[in-house]
């Protein structure tokens, strides 16, 4: 079974920032693409960013230049460096991953929580 380990959630005041990670562990055959989404209370989740296997990026329009997806292949493990955090950026952040294994099946982290208040 595929397993997908976030981390790095946490409080934070407005302009501060936070990096979270993602480990993604099992019966893995190849990532296609790997991301972020988010889920405030009351609101349907949106796709934050995501990245392919081959490092194309992509971004809500709510965090470009503010927030940036990388990978580390070799550790099967994507990050999220968000800057500049404004308070709507409240939300659990899950990240999930595009998983051949041995089937194209998309797996979900179980979130992590990111507050932004002052």
């Amino acid at each position: 079974q595929v397993q997908l380990v976030e981390s790095g959630g946490g409080s934070v005041q407005p302009g501060g920032s936070l990096r979270l990670s993602c480990a993604a562990s099992g019966s893995i055959g190849s990532i296609s693409a790997m991301g972020w989404s988010r889920q405030a209370p009351g609101k349907a989740r949106e796709l934050v960013a995501s990245i392919t296997s081959g490092g194309r990026t992509n971004y809500a329009d709510s965090v470009k230049g503010r927030f940036s997806i990388s990978r580390d292949n070799a550790k099967n493990t994507v990050y999220l460096q968000m800057n500049s955090l404004k308070p709507e950026d409240t939300a659990a952040y899950y990240c999930n991953a595009l998983i051949s294994s041995p089937y194209l099946t998309n797996y979900w982290g179980q979130g992590t929580q990111v507050t932004v208040s002052s």
